[in-house]
């Protein structure tokens, strides 16, 4: 599991942009807190900052036509087998989201790409 640097998102394939999405889904649901060791870091801070990543993917997916369901826009749904949160504490919006999405980052998620095939190094 892993969450793409956020400058990456406009620029993935299908496939990781939906996985992505996946992903998310998964970990503000029963993901949460669960050990993955290329997003622990997540858990170090508020969930609505997973959302306010999830929103970029969203966001991305709504323009390309896909149509992520409507439930996911709301920062306190967790998914079917979860229940909502009652609150979460909101966090300023900060670029990048997770300061872990450093450029050292982004080079360890370009060359991830690439190993699966998928260049993107040209865009830096």
């Amino acid at each position: 599991m892993r969450l793409w640097h956020e400058d990456l998102i406009t620029l993935l394939p299908r496939q990781q942009l939906l996985g992505q999405h996946r992903e998310c889904c998964a970990l503000r649901g029963k993901g949460w807190e669960k050990n993955h060791a290329t997003v622990n870091y997540v858990f170090n801070y508020s969930p609505y900052k997973l959302y306010q990543y999830h929103l970029l993917i969203m966001k991305e997916m709504l323009k390309r036509g896909y149509k992520p369901d409507k439930k996911w826009f709301d920062p306190l749904y967790r998914g079917q087998s979860c229940p909502k949160y009652e609150h979460i504490e909101h966090v300023k919006l900060e670029q990048p989201i997770y300061i872990e999405h450093d450029d050292l980052y982004l080079q360890e998620c370009l060359t991830n790409l690439k190993e699966k095939g998928i260049d993107l190094s040209s865009n830096y």
